[in-house]
């Protein structure tokens, strides 16, 4: 399994202020909070993560959503959001 890997990864990532996975609706969910956008787009491309989206594109569909804010957002506030403007990868 790449997943664990790749969360934990994004755990220890320099700039990452928040991680953390919740399982609704049957879906698993990841919400991270990064210090910039630098930080973020750094972990997205690294190895751990790239090997994890090229298995994950084989086996599943997914969706991803990304905003700015001033605070880390509640779980209940990221997911209002990613269901309205979630795009699938």
């Amino acid at each position: 399994m790449l997943a664990v890997p790749a969360f934990r990864a994004a755990q220890k990532a320099p700039g990452c202020l928040f991680c953390e996975a919740k399982k609704r609706h049957g879906y698993h969910h990841t919400l991270t909070v990064w210090v910039d956008k630098k930080s973020m787009m750094a972990y997205r491309a690294s190895p751990v993560h790239l090997k994890t989206m090229k298995v994950f594109a084989q086996i599943a569909q997914g969706k991803v959503c990304g905003y700015e804010a001033n605070s880390i957002p509640t779980w209940q506030e990221a997911l209002r959001t990613f269901d309205t403007e979630a795009r699938v990868v």
